[in-house]
Order: structure tokens, then sequence, then C-alpha cells
């Protein structure tokens, strides 16, 4: 069954996928809902001035504005009705995933299955909404008391405008939530990954000419220049060898007689990913970390009113001067954050207890290993050297670019965790097609055999 499978994945190609019509339905409602997505970071907000937007990017986007802008494709910059992106719904997934491991109620529901799954999914959208009008209500604070060398940011401030500005970013990201689920059950892949996904790769373009104009003026050589894009396709090959690396742990079935045959006493693997978590624990660490980091960024662009204590307000000022882009405390926290979503999600994505009792169930052991609590123990020690290494990967990919990206001025575009969220989604969503294209060979070729049976 593996080398016919294999040999079905590898005729993967142009020609079978014309032949699939399911397929080709899905990429083009993919394809329509990013296009759909991307005309929507386009659309402004009433009432805000673009070129002061653009102004306060100019000055902020240095810090976790920046990324947070890249995320939304330039939404943020722009203003539009996705500016929020899709990071409440991320923020709220976190939570809920939190609150799973530490209340009894929601950890039974985790275990119902599929009805289980709707109510959390239920429960994760109404937390969108609070995050969301909380960040949009932020957002629309913070942008009637900035001014630009222009003018002031919000040509009309009042309550009119801030419910319009809360009513219209929390309205975009539900959109976003509701667009992301329907590429998930009608088209290929994470419908959520996809439209991170094509907000970056829509901003490489202008990173690309930004590192071009770099050189153009002489800020850095052309030389640097080649080093970065070398660098570039050495990160990409190096995040695509991780992301394939695997341990195979080796099953054993033990040979059983039913009536006159044998059967069983076959040997297979266990595959274990060396990253597990994949780009989700990059993903979840800048979601986090956005929060506190945009309300310090707008405390320093507006005047604290007269009943904030001067420290206070001071205080505000410098946590945003050390979580800026580069800064020691913000690396500090960003690789904290990285590891402790590699394990924790790890540990929600693989159960080494209720994998050795399934193995246990059906009779398959680990050669040299009891059946029951050691193989669970087992699995646990592998898996916890395996997750120290891809947590290792992960802090190393995010970060060392970053500083380049610090040291230099180079596009957020162009960083690791961009690449690495890139080449993670390219890779998953292939491998989505090629399972739907599989599936359709299959269904052929049992087609072909009724027909022959039928025949005969």
């Amino acid at each position: 069954m593996a080398s016919a499978a294999e040999q079905l994945a590898s005729s993967f190609s142009l020609g079978s996928l014309s032949k699939a019509t399911e397929l080709r339905k899905r990429i083009w409602f993919t394809v329509a809902a990013l296009i759909v997505y991307r005309i929507g970071t386009f659309i402004p907000v009433p009432g805000v001035d673009a070129s002061v937007m653009a102004e306060m990017m100019h000055r902020n986007g240095g810090g976790f504005l920046g990324m947070f802008d890249m995320f939304s494709g330039g939404a943020l910059g722009r203003m539009t009705v996705f500016a929020l992106a899709i990071m409440p719904y991320i923020s709220a997934s976190i939570i809920i995933q939190l609150m799973t491991t530490a209340l009894p109620s929601l950890e039974t529901l985790k275990k119902e299955g599929e009805s289980g799954r709707k109510k959390l999914n239920q429960y994760t959208r109404y937390l969108t909404v609070l995050i969301a009008l909380f960040q949009a209500y932020g957002i629309s604070v913070g942008l009637e008391t900035f001014h630009g060398n222009s003018g002031p940011a919000v040509i009309d401030p009042g309550l009119y405008f801030r419910a319009s500005c809360v009513i219209t970013l929390v309205g975009g990201t539900m959109f976003l939530m509701w667009l992301g689920e329907q590429i998930t059950a009608r088209g290929i892949g994470n419908g959520i990954s996809l439209i991170i996904f094509a907000g970056i790769v829509a901003n490489l373009p202008q990173s690309i000419g930004q590192l071009l104009e770099l050189g153009r003026t002489g800020a850095i050589s052309p030389f640097f220049i080649v080093a970065v894009l070398v660098g570039g396709a050495a990160v990409i090959a190096f995040i695509v060898f991780m992301e394939r690396a695997q341990r195979r742990i080796m099953i054993q079935y033990p040979k059983r007689q039913v009536g006159s045959r044998m059967f069983g006493g076959d040997s297979t693997h266990m595959p274990l990913k060396v990253n597990t978590a994949g780009v989700i624990p990059p993903i979840f660490a800048s979601s986090i970390l956005l929060v506190p980091v945009t309300i310090a960024g707008f405390a320093t662009n507006i005047t604290a009113p007269a009943w904030m204590p001067t420290w206070l307000s001071g205080g505000l000022g410098s946590i945003a001067g050390q979580l800026s882009r580069g800064a020691p405390l913000y690396l500090a926290l960003y690789a904290a954050l990285i590891v402790f979503f590699s394990y924790f999600y790890t540990a929600i994505v693989f159960n080494p207890e209720e994998t050795a009792d399934n193995l246990k169930k059906y009779g398959g052991f680990i050669p040299g290993i009891r059946p029951g609590a050691n193989t669970a123990s087992y699995f646990d020690h592998i898996l916890v050297r395996l997750t120290t290494i891809g947590a290792i990967y992960l802090v190393a990919v995010c970060l060392l670019p970053q500083m380049l990206i610090t040291k230099y001025g180079l596009p957020f575009s162009l960083g690791g965790t961009s690449l690495m969220i890139i080449v993670s989604v390219t890779m998953d969503t292939i491998t989505q097609m090629q399972s739907h294209l599989i599936a359709h060979q299959y269904e052929g070729l049992i087609r072909k055999n009724r027909v022959k049976g039928r025949g005969r």
C-alpha cells in the first residue's frame, strides 16, 4: 500500500491535475477567496487620513507594528477594513487551547470528538469578537490623538468615528475568520495560514524593491545584497530540511493465527517530526507580543492625561523602546515565547499516553520496550529531545535574520519568520493537493476495477 501511494504521489503533475475536477474547484475557490482578501486590504476605514497613517508607520514601523503590518498584508499601514487581520482569532485560539489544559470542562469537550470541537470553535469565535473589540477601540482612541506633520490622523474625531471604526475593524476580522474557515472546508490547506501567507507574499515585491533601493542609494553594498539573497536561499533550504526531518520509531506487530491462516508479524515505522509544532510557535509568539507593544507604541504618540502619573507615562515609552525591533527585551521575550509554544503545541497534538494505549490495544509494541507506561515514557523522552531541537531551530531561524534586519534596516518580509511561514505553508498546501490527487486516482482505479468485474 505504501509503495502504491508513493507511485501515485510521484505522478503529481499538471496533466493529472487537469483530470481532478474536484481539486481544480478547490484551487480556484482558494484563489478567489485570497483575491477577495487582497481587495479588502485596500478598502480604507472611513474618516482616517491615509497620509498621516503612512507617516505613523514610517516612524513606528521598525518595531512590532511593522511585523503586524506584514501579517496583515499592509492593511494596518493603510488603515483598511482588514487592519486587525486574523490576529485576534489567533490570540483567541491560544487562550482557548491554554484553558483546555486548565479547565476540566473544556478538556472534556476536547475529548468528545466532532461535537466538542464545534463547541470549542464557537467559544473561540466569541472570544475573537471580544479581543477584536478591545483592540479596535484602542486603535480608534489612539488614532484620534495622533497628529502628523500634515495634520490629525482622524478627520472628524468623536463618538461617531469611534463607533464606525470599531464596527468596521471588528467586522473585517470576523469576515476574515469566516473566509479562513471556508478555505479550510472548501479549498486547500489551512485557511488561516493561507491568509497570513498571502499577506506576506504580497509584500515581497515591495520588500525586494526596498532592498534594491538601499543598494542604489549606497546605504548597503551590492555584495551585501547578493549575500542577503544567497543567505535567504540557504535559510529556505534549511527550513525545508528541518520541516521534513523526522525520527522513525519501529513498531512491531505480533503474529496471530485465525483458523488455519497466520496474520500480523509485520513491522512499520512511526514518524515523529523534529518540529512537530510547525510554524505555530512564531505566529503565536508574535500575536501575544503584539498586544502590549501596540498599546505602548500608541502611548508614545499621544499626550498623557493630567491624571496619569509621570512614572507610568514614561514607563510606557520605555517599554515601547525596549520592545522595538532588535532590542534585547524584545529578542528575549520572542525567543522565550517561541520555546514555550513549541513545547505547549507539541503536547497538544501528540499525547504519549494515548498513543501508547492505542498501540497496546492493537497489539503493537516497540522492540525492547514494554507496552503501556514504559512505551509512553519512551515516547515522552524522544519527544522532549526532538522538541528541544525543533525549538532551537525555530529561535535561530526567527532571531538571527532579525538581527540583520535591525542592523542594516532590511524589510520585515525578508526575515526568518516570514520565510518560514512562506515555506511551511507552501509545503503544507502541496501536501494537501497531493492528498486530494491521490484520493482522486484511487477512486479512478476503483471505478475501473468495478467496470472490469461487471464485464466478467
